[in-house]
Order: structure tokens, then C-alpha cells, then sequence
């Protein structure tokens, strides 16, 4: 014989309170006094009862599932930045009894796969809204969802016209503040390394390292050849650094280039920190093993993910207090051997 099922007026009788206030405190803990909550929380964890998720469900019409399109990614290769990101995600929907349904959607597939993704979850009713990462100014997916009228959060920001539901990394304050390190540290001659790829946070950071160019005091600037293909940029760093004139300071748009970077620096026969200062972006687990240690700008995946969740669960709850601007947050400069004081 199976023991009895906790119920919700067990957890009520335990607690001393009433059958409201422990649905309150499941589903609505704001409403409740700390000492309340605590107390109701208690009876839950010594009684261990679970609550009936799919009775709530056809109660409220939620499933407290958020669907997450996962970035195509390489098994053999992944990808630390976005792996790093999901963990966040997972853990910032559990803090507010939410669950990740993980789907694949890839874009390059078109504009009807896209749709076909999405839609047939929408249909099912598996989820009660998205959480979209990776977003580019005219990503389909956005027009998906805001065609559908379904809720959705965004990593990245949107293009105007669209649901502005996003939030985002200032990428370019981010990289003027390594700038203005850098020339407070005596840098005149600063090159960026950047990429050929046409990606909005990587066209971001070029906007803070120009704008930084604009505010120094001699406005030595140079701007690093974009390319690809590691072989290719690291001669044309090399060919950068032979000279008397030489830059002092290498600014690169992600770590991966950073990484190039380093190598063109030793292949020029000079010293990175030593020599040459040499900065990166996403703080990726390499900044560390390289030697020396690589500046970087590390991206707050957990601030991120929280603040996705919470604009997503108020765009379910309360489609009139939908944000209609999205939220920029401040990336952590993590200063590392790469860039000593001189």
C-alpha cells in the first residue's frame, strides 16, 4: 500500500496558515511576509510535498516551461560562451519553478523552417514562451514569434520596429573602459584586431573603441585588417608591428583573435605584455592557460539569464507590462598579465 499523498491543506495545518496563503506562497511569495513565507516554506520542505504541476497548468494556462532555441554548435568543438550561458538559463528559470525545453531551430534554414519549429510548440501548448540568444538585428525568428503575438525574451538587441523585449551587454562602454586603460597607461598607438564577420555586438565594440579613439589625446589610432582566416591576420598583425611606429596595444574583438594576436606578436620577435599589451573580449576559459594571462571582458551570463527570465515571466503573466525597451548591462573587465602597468 502506497503512503498517502501530501496535500496542499497538510502543508496549511503545518504551517498554521491558510490554504491561500500556501498557494500564495507557490505562486505568488511576493504577497507574503518573510516570516510567512519562511514558515510555509519550512512545512513544504518537511513534509516534502510536490506540487501538482498539471492541475496548476489547466488552472492557469501555464506550463512553466520556457523554450530555448539552442545555437547550432560543434560537439566536437563547442562553444564555452553559450554552453556558459545555458547553465545560467537553466538556473535562473528553477529560481522561479520554471523549466528549459531545449529544440533545434537554425535559421540559415530559412524563414518556413524557422516557423515550422516554432509553431508546432506554440500549437502543443509545451510552452508558455522563448528565450531567443545569438539575436540579430533582422533575425526571422523575431519575426516569428512577434507575428504570432507569442512571448519572447532576446539575448542581443532587436531592430526597430520590432519587440524591443531584450537585453544586452553595453559591448561598447566595455571596450572603451579597456581603451582608456590602456592610454592611462601611456598606449598612444592602439590597433583593434577585429573579424570579417557581420555580427551587431562585434560592430558594437568597434563603435566604443572609435568613440574611445575620438575622446584620446592624441587620437593615434589604428584600426587592425579584418580577416578570418588566423593564418592571413596574423601576418597582417606582423606586418603592423615591424616599424618604429609600431602599436603598443593590441585591442581584438573576441579571444579567439586575441589568440592570433599572440601568436603574430612572438612571430614579430617581441613580448606580449612586455612588448605589446594585447586585449581580448567574452573571457573565455584559454584567457587564462595563455601566457601571460589575457585581459578580457567577461559577459555577466547569470545577470543575463535572470534578467531574461524575469521579462519573459512578466510578458506571460501580464502581456500590457511587456518591456517596450530593452536593458543594457555593464560586461566585467577582467585585467590579466596581457596589459601590466608600465
Amino acid at each position: 500500500m502506497t503512503a498517502r499523498q501530501v496535500t496542499i491543506e497538510d502543508v496549511a495545518r503545518t504551517a498554521g496558515v491558510s490554504r491561500q496563503t500556501v498557494s500564495n506562497a507557490l505562486n505568488a511569495p511576493h504577497r507574503l511576509r518573510a516570516t510567512t513565507l519562511a514558515r510555509v516554506t519550512a512545512a513544504i520542505d518537511e513534509l516534502g510535498y510536490q506540487p501538482d504541476q498539471s492541475a496548476r497548468s489547466l488552472r492557469t494556462g501555464t506550463r512553466k516551461v520556457i523554450g530555448y532555441p539552442a545555437p547550432a554548435d560543434n560537439p566536437a568543438d563547442p562553444n564555452p560562451l553559450m554552453g556558459g550561458f545555458l547553465q545560467a538559463l537553466v538556473s535562473a528559470a528553477d529560481a522561479v519553478g520554471h523549466r528549459i525545453l531545449l529544440f533545434r531551430c537554425d535559421p540559415e534554414h530559412g524563414a518556413d523552417a524557422v516557423a515550422k519549429s516554432f509553431n508546432g510548440l506554440i500549437a502543443a501548448r509545451q510552452v508558455d514562451g522563448f528565450i531567443l540568444s545569438d539575436v540579430i538585428h533582422d533575425d526571422p525568428r523575431v519575426d516569428v514569434l512577434a507575428e504570432a503575438g507569442f512571448p519572447f525574451a532576446a539575448f542581443g538587441r532587436t531592430a526597430p520596429g520590432r519587440p524591443q523585449n531584450w537585453v544586452d551587454i553595453d559591448s561598447a562602454a566595455a571596450i572603451g573602459a579597456l581603451v582608456g586603460r590602456l592610454l592611462d597607461q601611456g598606449h598612444r598607438r592602439i590597433c583593434y584586431v577585429n573579424s570579417a564577420a557581420s555580427l551587431p555586438w562585434l560592430a558594437d565594440r568597434r563603435a566604443g573603441l572609435l568613440q574611445a579613439a575620438a575622446a584620446a589625446p592624441e587620437g593615434a589610432f589604428e584600426v587592425g585588417v579584418p580577416d578570418d582566416d588566423p593564418a592571413a591576420l596574423s601576418h597582417a598583425v606582423q606586418r603592423l608591428l615591424i616599424g618604429a611606429d609600431r602599436p603598443t596595444a593590441l585591442v581584438c574583438a573576441t579571444d579567439w583573435l586575441a589568440l592570433t594576436a599572440y601568436q603574430a606578436v612572438r612571430t614579430a620577435g617581441l613580448r606580449v605584455g612586455t612588448d605589446v599589451a594585447v586585449t581580448g573580449f567574452n573571457d573565455l576559459p584559454l584567457c587564462t592557460v595563455l601566457q601571460p594571462a589575457l585581459t578580457s571582458v567577461r559577459l555577466p551570463l547569470s545577470g543575463i539569464a535572470h534578467a531574461l527570465v524575469d521579462r519573459l515571466i512578466t510578458a506571460v503573466e501580464d502581456p500590457a507590462a511587456t518591456p517596450t525597451s530593452g536593458l543594457l548591462l555593464p560586461a566585467e573587465p577582467v585585467v590579466r598579465g596581457s596589459t601590466p602597468e608600465r
